[in-house]
């Protein structure tokens, strides 16, 4: 009997440190069954959840972001912004989001009027001062809309910066969410006011000469030139999707903005290329529509 017992307890022994020596293993060589997160799982281990309610709202970007020629000639007109604005005709991301009363204390814009994505981390900089739950990003028209195709800015730097204005956001404000829009097709806005001699010569004063210049020249190198701009915008937006995949909080808008058929009855009427107040509307829906879903475009 006592011999028996003995070998009970050595089995139970030797039993014992087998399934410490796996556990230690399982441990050191972090083997899992490839499954999503398990209840009771550290939380650094789980991808943070998207927010579809957001408590606040940031803005940074360009001149559409500031409603440029939306109510007046050459001036920024924030109210009608599709991200902040105030304008109910608009009905902006913001006052979808929180409710018109809310728009004035729990919004921002630090969008700028000609600013490129070199100027992206000042802008991200200062909104993330205020920890927003939600920064809606609009920059890339002005990287291409410039004197010349030539100058345009490089797809290398567009992505460097880019990805400094990111970091720099982590940084500061590591939980706040970030929506991308996509670059609207510059050309496609080209074919809606080169016919129009008021636009032409508004056009005249220096709005995107890459794209504009010349409108009604139909040779060789002006049609070159053009598609050279749209593609460097198709460039633009694929820096945009990619470097915003690596972000669990950003989501970029699958292209929706680049993509919407943009008509007379969305642009301004000082220069038929910013949008107008319809516009505007149009770019708050789209937005809209792509925070609060469940899933990101795929």
């Amino acid at each position: 009997m006592r011999t028996t017992v003995a070998r009970r307890r050595v089995r139970r022994t030797v039993t014992g440190v087998g399934v410490a020596a796996a556990v230690l293993a399982a441990t050191v060589t972090g083997c899992d069954d490839g499954g999503p997160p398990k209840a009771g799982e550290r939380g650094a281990q789980a991808k943070p959840r998207w927010n579809p309610a957001p408590a606040s709202v940031a803005a940074v970007g360009d001149s559409i972001t500031r409603g440029f020629d939306a109510c007046s000639v050459l001036a920024d007109c924030p109210e009608v912004s599709w991200a902040t604005g105030s304008d109910p005709t608009v009905n902006s991301l913001a006052a979808r989001l929180l409710g018109e009363a809310q728009v004035p204390a729990r919004s921002w814009n630090y969008a700028v009027t000609g600013s490129r994505m070199a100027d992206l981390p000042g802008q991200l900089a200062e909104a993330a001062e205020h920890k927003p739950g939600l920064v809606t990003v609009m920059v890339g028209s002005n990287d291409a809309c410039r004197p010349t195709a030539s100058s345009m800015t490089s797809v290398a730097d567009f992505r460097a910066q880019f990805e400094q204005a990111l970091k720099g956001l982590r940084a500061a404000s590591p939980e706040s969410q970030v929506y991308v829009s996509s670059v609207p097709d510059l050309q496609r806005l080209w074919e809606q006011g080169k016919d129009i001699p008021m636009v032409r010569q508004v056009w005249k004063l220096g709005i995107c000469q890459s794209m504009l210049a010349e409108p009604l020249a139909a040779d060789t190198g002006a049609t070159a030139r053009r598609e050279k701009v749209r593609a460097r915008v198709v460039e633009y937006n694929e820096v945009l999707r990619q470097v915003c995949a690596a972000d669990a909080l950003c989501r970029y808008d699958g292209g929706a903005v680049f993509q919407y058929p943009f008509g007379a009855e969305q642009l301004s009427h000082w220069d038929w290329f910013h949008p107008g107040r319809d516009g505007q509307a149009r770019l708050a829906e789209l937005a809209h529509r792509q925070v609060t879903a469940a899933e990101p475009p795929r």
